[in-house]
């Protein structure tokens, strides 16, 4: 487990893919951080969630206080949080936005974009930025901000415009393109200390595997 930064307060830490982000289920990462601390009983809270799948970036409490306060400033948006992705595809335009309805179908743990409001469902809104293009793979990487956090956001808002993520069977990505996992990387977190209120940011790169070798990541 790589632990970039630890306080009383907080813990940063790059997740996995294939972990479970919240939760005390073993091997779940909340599991793993008390392991690696050594200590089972250690105050551990996640304030802010990932899809199994998904590896990167994540900052979890060392203390009730500081895991309400976390999670005040995920539900006030001034927790920020910036994602690269390798999608198919090539951009018409090098930055946009995405704006869509989405209903999540919890028995097929799936979501949609629907044509008009209803029951369940709701607004997602994210902006992207296009980073780079490698044609021998038809391959873009996106860096994206969340401004809503709704289930497999950003994995469906892609996929509806034809541009399925790396490795995203569930989306749309067919097996032919190599990717072993999902292409999607948390890779910056802003926000403010919980003990003091101090700016405070993280970035980290992702590793230097299919499909993210295609990029350069040195500057």
């Amino acid at each position: 487990m790589d632990i970039l930064y630890e306080d009383s307060r907080i813990l940063v830490c790059i997740k996995p893919a294939g972990v479970l982000s919240a939760g005390d289920e073993p091997g779940g990462m909340v599991d793993l951080l008390r392991k690696e601390l050594g200590d089972e009983h250690a105050c551990v809270r996640s304030v802010h969630r990932l899809d199994a799948q998904v590896s990167g970036l994540m900052v979890f409490a060392r203390s009730q206080a500081a895991a309400g306060i976390l999670s005040e400033q995920v539900r006030e948006h001034v927790f920020e949080k910036e994602y690269l992705a390798v999608v198919h595809g090539r951009f018409e335009d090098a930055s946009g936005q995405m704006e869509d309805l989405l209903w999540y179908n919890r028995s097929l743990r799936k979501s949609r974009v629907m044509d008009a409001p209803g029951k369940d469902v709701k607004r997602a809104l994210l902006s992207y930025d296009v980073l780079g293009y490698a044609e021998r793979a038809d391959a873009s990487l996106v860096k994206i901000r969340l401004h809503t956090g709704r289930t497999h956001q950003i994995r469906i808002q892609f996929s509806s415009r034809d541009h399925a993520l790396f490795g995203d069977r569930k989306y749309g990505a067919g097996d032919e393109d190599g990717c072993a996992s999902i292409a999607l990387w948390s890779w910056r977190l802003a926000f403010l200390h919980p003990q003091n209120e101090t700016p405070i940011s993280f970035s980290q790169a992702p590793p230097p595997v299919f499909p993210w070798n295609l990029f350069d990541f040195s500057e």
